[in-house]
């Protein structure tokens, strides 16, 4: 175990409570940030695993509301959620059986939570709750609430009533205020005006002053531009700077210590290093990563595919000949691996962007 790494702060595995805190403080005073991928199935979960162990550093895993339901299958009905919640505990178990193996620390978190989806959001806290009793920690580290189409108002206040219940069994939540563009799950943003992607300082300020009275554990994903999918470079005009000012502003208010908000960064996808590393500098700790790694997931079996699809016409026959057997290239086992190479690279990527390298 490495005397200066992340690794001397908070264990591997699944981490919770305080223990999210440290990993972030520690991102934060060392200026990188962590990648949040989502995953949508074991196959993926592992290759995000595999990287993060590779580059020796923590990783962030998140299922979305459609993510989760994928997770539990396609087959489910979800009228009520139920199979977002069934998902979303079935990852959750997974990533806990399996995380350390890995050897690196993990935090497990699920995406964007709209005002409609709440009873995901409840079912999800239901599961962490009897976790709770058992084993004296939530299931989840942390939940994202994104109720940024809400009132400011209204968005603080079910903020606080959800934060006061995650309190009691020591669970991170991250909150959004203003509006992160583009379509995510459950919030289709493409048509807002340009002005209101950017988060002003005095609201940061007032969830600041309206959380810190709970706990110390949350996060805020503040917008500063940024827009959910991929666009062509000039079509997103960023403005990291912002971030400095939030923390600036909150921290004359509270005179308290440097960079006082652990910021994220939602709408990473097609952000340039230079302005991922600004928003670095200025406290964000956490970046998500979806669109990208999706792409990613996809080109390793799409070129594989192409690559020998004259073995994967029939069960038998191929180049080689009219006899042979072709199941050593359709097996899930060969082809799905080669999404999880691709994967495994781009998460790899993402980490280096973030100076999240050989961290632990």
């Amino acid at each position: 175990m490495s005397g200066k790494g992340a690794l001397s702060v908070v264990p591997a595995g699944v981490l919770t409570g305080d223990n999210v805190r440290k990993l972030f403080d520690y991102a934060k005073e060392n200026k990188f940030a962590i990648p949040a991928i989502n995953v949508t199935s074991s196959s993926i979960v592992n290759a995000v695993l595999e990287a993060a162990r590779d580059i020796n550093s923590p990783i962030i895993l998140q299922v979305s509301q459609g993510g989760a339901a994928y997770f539990a299958g396609k087959g489910l009905a979800n009228g009520n959620q139920e199979a977002s919640i069934a998902g979303a505990t079935a990852a959750a178990h997974f990533i806990r059986s399996i995380a350390p193996h890995y050897g690196v620390p993990v935090v497990l978190h699920s995406d964007h939570c709209a005002k409609k989806l709440l009873p995901w959001f409840d079912g999800m806290l239901d599961a962490d709750e009897a976790y709770f009793k058992e084993h004296g920690e939530p299931l989840f580290s942390s939940h994202m609430l994104d109720l940024s189409e809400e009132s400011k108002e209204e968005n603080i206040a079910d903020c606080v009533k959800y934060f006061t219940r995650m309190a009691k069994i020591n669970q991170w939540l991250e909150m959004e205020i203003g509006i992160t563009g583009g379509e995510e799950d459950g919030v289709d943003n493409t048509g807002v005006d340009n002005a209101s992607l950017y988060t002003q300082p005095e609201d940061i300020y007032d969830v600041y002053a309206a959380l810190s009275k709970i706990s110390p554990n949350f996060s805020i994903a503040a917008g500063f531009g940024n827009v959910h999918g991929v666009y062509k470079p000039g079509n997103v005009k960023l403005r990291p700077d912002i971030l400095g000012k939030h923390q600036e502003y909150t921290k004359e208010k509270i005179g308290g210590a440097e960079k006082p908000l652990y910021l994220v960064f939602h709408g990473g996808s097609g952000s340039s290093k230079e302005e991922i590393r600004e928003a670095v500098v200025n406290g964000v700790v956490k970046m998500n990563v979806d669109t990208d790694t999706q792409w990613a997931y996809l080109t390793g079996i799409r070129d594989y595919v192409l690559k020998k699809k004259d073995y994967l016409l029939t069960q038998v026959g191929n180049p080689d000949g009219p006899d042979k057997p072709n199941k050593k290239y359709y097996d899930p086992r060969v082809w799905v691996r080669e999404g999880e190479k691709t994967l495994y690279t781009r998460v790899k990527e993402a980490c280096a962007d973030l100076g999240n390298e050989n961290r632990n």
